[in-house]
């Protein structure tokens, strides 16, 4: 069983729903980023979901493509997040990490290295935007064969033999895109998420994360009243932003946020 389901099997037997933060690795420098992953931990996070920097990320709105731009002006590659990664396991052995961004750099390094060295730095899954199902049989075997999970994105306009084409393959979670748009766009109709998880449940057993839109500790404890994540990145990252010029505040800052939602959400248990 990989961290990430023995994660949300542990959360199931608490009844909770979990947290999991988005930021961009060397977003706003690289310094920042495995303190702040540890961080999150402390401040209640159970998953992490760590971003790799690209040139054009055409799934994230403004505020997630100029924290790409911040961490790209500091060179930070697909190899730095790994290392990355390798370096917030010397003292987290438990916290699943998963990788989320685009096809180009994982191509570049090569599929087989790529799964080898991600296994090797201890990532847990991979969520790649512009890889659709149909076009990548061949990262999808190989990223299985190395125990990486397979996280794919579900959407609002997700047919139902789309559901059930993404519910075969995929592991791990199902991490589905509460508003049309980018990331940070769009208003949150929880009615219409609840509606259409419905569906999703059941084509498969996997935990169903929710993300883009939250931007607060009501959204979240709105979300997780009816999903098995809640996930957090634009309004992270927005605050991120604010506080580029000065890096060593943004932990306490994210930390702040991340108890609230935390608090939030566990304050649903029972309601």
């Amino acid at each position: 069983m990989s961290r990430i389901s023995q994660c949300f099997e542990a959360l199931s037997g608490q009844r909770k729903t979990a947290l999991i933060p988005f930021v961009t690795a060397g977003d706003p420098q690289p310094s920042v980023t495995v303190p702040l992953m540890r961080a999150m931990v402390a401040a209640g996070a159970d998953l992490l979901e760590l971003g790799v920097p690209f040139s054009d990320p055409m799934a994230d709105g403004p505020v997630i493509q100029r924290a790409s731009e911040r961490a790209l002006a500091h060179h930070v590659n697909l190899l730095d997040v790994l290392g990355m990664v390798q370096a917030f396991r010397t003292r987290d052995t438990q916290t699943p990490v998963v990788l989320m961004g685009y096809l180009n750099p994982i191509e570049v390094m090569g599929y087989e290295a790529f799964a080898a060295r991600a296994g090797d730095a201890g990532v847990d899954g991979v969520l790649v935007v512009d890889a659709p199902l149909e076009e990548s049989r061949e990262l999808v075997e190989i990223l299985r064969a190395a125990g990486l999970d397979l996280v794919y994105l579900l959407a609002p306009t997700s047919t139902a033999e789309r559901i059930a084409k993404i519910a075969e393959v995929a592991s791990g979670f199902v991490y589905y895109v509460s508003v049309k748009g980018v990331t940070g766009a769009g208003h949150l109709d929880v009615d219409q998420v609840a509606a259409k998880l419905m569906p999703i449940r059941r084509m498969t057993e996997l935990p169903v994360g929710v993300g883009f839109g939250i931007k607060d500790a009501e959204s979240a404890a709105r979300i997780a009243q009816v999903a098995d994540a809640v996930i957090v990145g634009s309004a992270i990252v927005e605050r991120m932003e604010r506080l580029a010029d000065t890096p060593r505040r943004i932990p306490d800052a994210v930390c702040d946020f991340l108890s609230d939602l935390r608090a939030a959400i566990d304050g649903t248990l029972g309601s």
